[in-house]
């Protein structure tokens, strides 16, 4: 069943629209050993709250696209992953709900970190800066689907 991302206008397959093969052979192998990094990373992240997955599975899909269709037509279209790749190849934005969790749960991680395991002070300080800039740069990507804004200002 196709959904209304399975094409590009004019017609072509829109995961097609972002594929990009390198010429080189070797640098095909490099990127598509670096995806499969990025998808383990990305799913250790799902049961780990400091490792982010979205950002590893955007990366993924990076790799993929300059190493192997087949690869990332199978993260285009994966269930689970296959949207955050689709939002953000479409509309360069990360869905509000997904933004909002990952800054919440990288809060508590931190959190739990800083009054826990981390002892002097001035890296407890530095932890909770990197947290908050790393919080700040992730509320700013945009998100389409945000509650509350006007049609004028979606886009």
């Amino acid at each position: 069943m196709k959904s209304r991302d399975d094409s590009a206008p004019g017609g072509e397959p829109a995961h097609r629209t972002h594929m990009r093969l390198h010429r080189r052979q070797t640098m095909r192998w490099l990127f598509l050993v670096l995806g499969c990094l990025f998808v383990v990373v990305g799913v250790v992240g799902i049961f780990v709250p400091l490792l982010p997955t979205t950002p590893f599975m955007l990366a993924a899909a990076a790799c993929f696209a300059r190493g192997s269709e087949r690869f990332y037509v199978w993260l285009f279209h994966h269930r689970t992953f296959g949207p955050m790749v689709r939002e953000w190849q479409a509309h360069r934005s990360i869905p509000w709900r997904t933004k909002l969790y990952a800054i919440a749960l990288m809060a508590g991680t931190m959190g739990v970190s800083i009054v826990f395991f981390v002892r002097p002070l001035a890296l407890q300080l530095a932890v909770a800066a990197c947290g908050v800039l790393l919080a700040l740069w992730m509320y700013r990507i945009p998100s389409r689907d945000r509650p509350g804004r006007s049609v004028e200002q979606k886009g």
